[in-house]
């Protein structure tokens, strides 16, 4: 049997929330690392990301990978969640978002190592990926690949 889990101060998880009306108003929440005596890659995928165009208003949308190397603290994913789905109203460029999205991931668990791979579907016939990475990779981690095929429909 595992031992009870601490109280955590989360105000999303296991609660009704309301989607952020802004990315900057999205609350990302961590949870104490229970292994911090061990290096790990954890990742999030999130296949179905949106965001509008800051030019025409038209929907973008994206493929994100999220790798980290958590150290003091995990991000909980339903904040996570919520956190990307704000987007859907917030108009701004490919670039943009992906680091944005990376700095406050960043700002909210301080992990040893982020990589951030957004795989953008065209926009005007062009797809867009942007990748951005922090911190350092232990030696004794494997990071794998984000597994996402260059553009041919992103199938």
């Amino acid at each position: 049997m595992m031992a009870k889990r601490p109280a955590h101060s989360l105000t999303q998880l296991g609660s009704a929330v309301t989607i952020p009306r802004s990315p900057d108003k999205a609350v990302l929440e961590a949870v104490p690392n229970r292994h911090r005596d061990v290096d790990y890659v954890a990742r999030f995928t999130a296949p179905e990301f949106t965001a509008l165009c800051p030019v025409t208003g038209q929907p973008d949308f994206a493929h994100f990978v999220i790798d980290y190397v958590p150290a003091k603290s995990l991000l909980e994913s339903k904040s996570l969640k919520l956190f990307l789905v704000s987007f859907r109203n917030h108009a701004d460029f490919h670039e943009s978002c992906t680091i944005y999205i990376g700095k406050r991931i960043v700002e909210a668990i301080k992990p040893k190592y982020l990589r951030i791979s957004g795989f953008w579907y065209p926009r005007g016939g062009i797809p867009i990926d942007v990748f951005w990475q922090t911190g350092k990779l232990p030696s004794s981690v494997w990071l794998p690949d984000p597994g996402v095929s260059p553009y041919r429909g992103r199938g």
